[in-house]
């Protein structure tokens, strides 16, 4: 365990890095206080207070090392740690978790292990821009279902997108499916649409967080706290998020309902509609719908 983290944090004037040591009360290793929260984050991965997402967060910057994240990610899981092989020549759904550039190669090297089974895996991949025929193509054999989650997913609010192949058997996709609603929504869709519905359902978070920055700023601008800035604006994002799905209405409907005759935010839309809001977002869509079909294509 690393005697000193150095941890990136977000603040009023920009990223900058911060250490801050303590012990953990639950094991007595060190443990960080980041500012601005109460709760200590320990790095001991067998510390019994030890929580998914503070191994992940520290795993991320380094803190950890890759071997040590998935062995205390099992056990909070109550699961098992292997290698590649191992879980491909056991697992009945194999999650690939990787970049579409190094699938050929992950792919290439578990092979053998897929030529032992008995009877094939279902291969999920959440891999943008690899389709399920190229996935036939570096496995041969095996069914194959491309998902596209978002990262609200980490939280169980999330949306995951998926389309099956014709080998997937009725009931392995009913028991994926099922799998899959811990994460949030969960939608089938044919394969042909999955770039498209990624370009807003797997990008979206990082504009909704963008439009969040933006928002948060304004509150500042205007006096206030930024902690609070962020809560309110955060709050605001789903609560109208929740108010669309519960009512079904056009969002121009929802919209219009804020908006009374010579008041305040009919200004600020009059400002964000001269400054080109509207038009931002569909092109940024677009933009990332066609990057996602040029992933899965090799560089010539």
């Amino acid at each position: 365990i690393p005697e000193v983290v150095a941890v990136t944090a977000h603040a009023a004037d920009g990223a900058r890095p911060f250490q801050l040591l303590d012990t953990c009360p639950s094991c007595g290793a060190k443990a960080v206080h980041l500012e601005g929260e109460a709760a200590l984050r320990c790095i001991n991965p067998e510390c019994p207070a030890q929580t998914l997402r503070n191994l992940i967060h520290f795993a991320s910057r380094g803190a950890m090392d890759i071997d040590g994240l998935g062995k205390a990610v099992a056990a909070q899981l109550g699961c098992a740690a292997g290698e590649n092989r191992d879980l491909a020549a056991q697992c009945e759904y194999l999650l690939l978790g990787v970049k579409p550039q190094v699938m050929p190669g992950v792919l290439e090297a578990l092979a053998p292990a897929f030529q032992a089974r008995s009877a094939p895996c279902v291969l999920v991949s959440m891999a943008a821009g690899i389709s399920l025929a190229q996935l036939h193509t570096l496995a041969p054999g095996c069914p194959a279902v491309r998902i596209m989650p978002n990262t609200p997913v980490s939280v169980g609010a999330g949306l995951v997108l998926y389309a099956p192949d014709e080998r997937v058997a009725p009931e392995q996709e009913s028991e994926l499916a099922a799998a899959l609603t811990q994460a949030g929504r969960v939608d089938r869709l044919p394969e042909a649409l999955l770039d498209a519905a990624g370009a807003v359902a797997g990008c979206g978070p990082a504009f909704a967080c963008l439009f969040l920055e933006a928002l948060a700023d304004g509150g500042v601008a205007c006096g206030l706290p930024r902690r609070k800035a962020y809560e309110y604006g955060a709050q605001m994002l789903l609560g109208t998020a929740s108010l669309f799905l519960a009512t079904g209405d056009h969002p121009g409907v929802l919209k219009d309902a804020v908006c009374s005759p010579g008041g305040s935010t009919v200004q600020g839309v009059r400002v964000l509609e001269e400054r080109g809001l509207r038009g931002a977002v569909i092109d940024a869509v677009l933009a990332a719908w066609e990057r996602s079909g040029r992933l899965g294509k090799p560089v010539l």
